[in-house]
């Protein structure tokens, strides 16, 4: 029989002690990262790998543990292999695989002259914003958006000599904007069935918010446009570029991004062996080098699962629950302004312990709609709250898969693309300035 959880309390001192494994693990990644970094040591971040940073926060959250070890690892077991987990990590291999044979065959290089032959200097930035919007919209997720334009970014950043972490970062900001909006989306998914709104009705209430960021950034992008002279790619043949211009119509399709990765990727083979040198050998060769190339972020990934897994159980999550509550009641703010603003504060920091924005919204659902009704707040609003900021930190955190997958893809520390992530800053506070807003014009028809 299973043994039950160590308090229901969640001011205990177990519950509190339960999210002190993840302090542990941010304070030896970032600490070390920044240490090295103010040494001037080159890829500062990469002097300690992550999962290696991530290994002491496992083994305190074991030794936190009422359970007998083998239930404890049963429990850890579990959060590892927990659908979305198992999901991302399937994404990973094929976005790396995908990338490796699109490079190889010259599908890069052919899909970034075409790139820069077309849009202007000047609006390369807010293009590549766009597209990852569009594509994260049509495809519902942020995740597979990044797999599918991580390479073409890259090249492009070596074509026009952008700085790399500021393309990355552009990614970022596009894929979560479109992820974010998109009705087949699972946070959005997650956001309407927990809260009981329509998905058109959540997607109004956000696109009140999402449009005047996206405006904001596409501004800062047309500013930022103009940083270095274009070295388009010579000699390449328009045909390679086909398997990226295929993804495009099949994630505007709505096809599943399984399927766009590896149709993706025996479309570069194909196209590859046809037209260039590229050998039928040489594809399963690439296809393991790229899955290689992912292998540090699909054990991060895991292990992650697995360790909020143990955070949940031993409560802190509760903790975490419980901490916000009495905050929001501490400030004495109008109760509209304070439980939106509990809501916000909610959904960010249980995705910063749990780094699944979907999972988090799950996680989050009764309590959000509890504060909700208790404040005279829309279903719909709420709705928009939980998918905005869970997108928000989910864009922000360097351990998180959007990052992580972007990171790997441009041989750089997610922790270097995070002041890049414009978009993600830039709505949470168009949605912060919104709460006043709100609350003014209410208080002046009153």
């Amino acid at each position: 029989m299973q043994t039950p959880p160590p308090s229901s309390n969640p001011y205990s001192t177990t519950a509190k002690l339960a999210l002190l494994p993840l302090l542990t693990f941010l304070v030896l990644f970032l600490g070390v990262g920044f240490y090295y970094q103010a040494q001037g040591v080159e890829y500062a971040f990469y002097q300690l790998p992550s999962p290696s940073a991530l290994l002491p926060a496992v083994i305190l959250a074991v030794l936190l543990s009422k359970e007998t070890l083998t239930e404890t690892m049963a429990r850890y077991i579990e959060g590892a292999g927990h659908s979305n987990i198992i999901t991302m990590c399937f994404i990973y291999l094929l976005a790396g695989a995908f990338s490796a044979v699109a490079k190889a065959t010259g599908g890069v290089d052919a899909t970034v002259s075409l790139g820069l032959s077309i849009i202007p200097a000047q609006f390369i930035l807010p293009g590549l914003f766009l597209i990852a919007g569009f594509i994260a919209t049509a495809m519902g997720t942020s995740m597979g958006t990044l797999a599918a334009l991580g390479p073409v970014g890259l090249g492009v950043a070596q074509a026009t000599g952008i700085e790399p972490a500021l393309v990355a970062g552009v990614l970022v900001s596009g894929a979560i904007f479109g992820d974010n909006l998109s009705i087949i989306s699972d946070t959005t998914i997650a956001a309407t069935r927990t809260q009981g709104c329509e998905m058109r009705d959540k997607f109004k209430a956000n696109l009140h918010l999402a449009l005047p960021a996206a405006f904001i950034v596409i501004v800062l992008l047309i500013t930022l446009g103009e940083t270095g002279e274009a070295n388009i790619p010579q000699g390449t043949n328009a045909w390679l570029a086909l398997p990226y211009l295929l993804i495009l119509v099949l994630a505007v399709s709505g096809v599943n991004v399984f399927a766009v990765l590896v149709i993706g990727i025996l479309t570069s083979a194909i196209i590859g062996m046809s037209i260039t040198e590229y050998e039928l050998a040489s594809v399963g060769q690439d296809v393991y080098s790229g899955f290689g190339q992912m292998q540090e972020i699909m054990i991060l990934s895991l292990m992650l699962g697995g360790l909020s897994e143990l955070m949940r159980q031993q409560g802190g999550i509760d903790f975490l629950l419980g901490a916000i509550s009495k905050l929001i009641r501490a400030l004495s703010l109008p109760i509209k302004i304070g439980n939106s603003l509990g809501i916000a504060v909610l959904i960010s920091a249980l995705n910063v312990c749990i780094a699944n924005n979907t999972v988090s919204i799950i996680v989050a659902g009764s309590t959000a709609k509890a504060l909700a009704e208790q404040g005279g707040i829309e279903p719909k609003r709420s709705a928009s709250l939980l998918d905005i900021f869970a997108c928000v930190v989910q864009g922000l955190i360097p351990y998180g898969g959007q990052l992580l997958i972007i990171g790997a893809t441009f041989s750089l520390s997610p922790v270097d693309v995070i002041p890049y992530s414009f978009y993600c800053f830039i709505l949470a506070g168009v949605t912060l300035l919104s709460f006043v807003w709100r609350a003014k014009k209410e208080s002046d028809a009153i």
